[in-house]
């Protein structure tokens, strides 16, 4: 899930929680290593959590979501993602979009339709198009 991912943090439980999850850890401090320390993530945390927090910090997904929305939001995972690959792609089909997020394309789940609505709830029903079975980014 971390593969290849550098992460320097002072907790050792952390720190084997961090290699577990396939991250090259160190105790020892390194400019070059993510401070995981830094990122205050609360306990209990799932790995999707955590791998949320590592990927906000290296790829500046806050930045992009903030240019995306035009404001500051903390979204949940699945709802950060999905803006920022249909942002990012310009539009996807919905087996693709479960696709990306990591789900089957042929899956059962709702969890990528639920979010959506909870995207559209919050931000206005055409926020979130889908034209010809492509979800893509509307209007605010």
């Amino acid at each position: 899930m971390l593969e290849g991912i550098k992460i320097y943090s002072s907790d050792e439980t952390w720190l084997q929680i961090l290699s577990e999850l396939g991250a090259d850890v160190s105790l020892i401090p390194n400019p070059t290593y993510l401070d995981f320390d830094s990122l205050d993530i609360k306990t209990p945390a799932t790995p999707i959590v955590i791998k949320t927090a590592i990927q906000s910090a290296i790829d500046g997904n806050i930045q992009l979501l903030r240019d995306i929305l035009g404001r500051n939001v903390q979204l949940p995972y699945i709802q950060a993602q999905i803006v920022i690959m249909l942002y990012k792609s310009g539009g996807m089909s919905a087996a693709d979009l479960r696709k990306a997020l990591g789900y089957s394309p042929n899956a059962t789940t709702h969890a990528v339709d639920t979010a959506i609505y909870q995207l559209r709830k919050t931000f206005g029903r055409k926020f979130i198009i889908n034209i010809n079975g492509v979800y893509k980014i509307g209007e605010l």
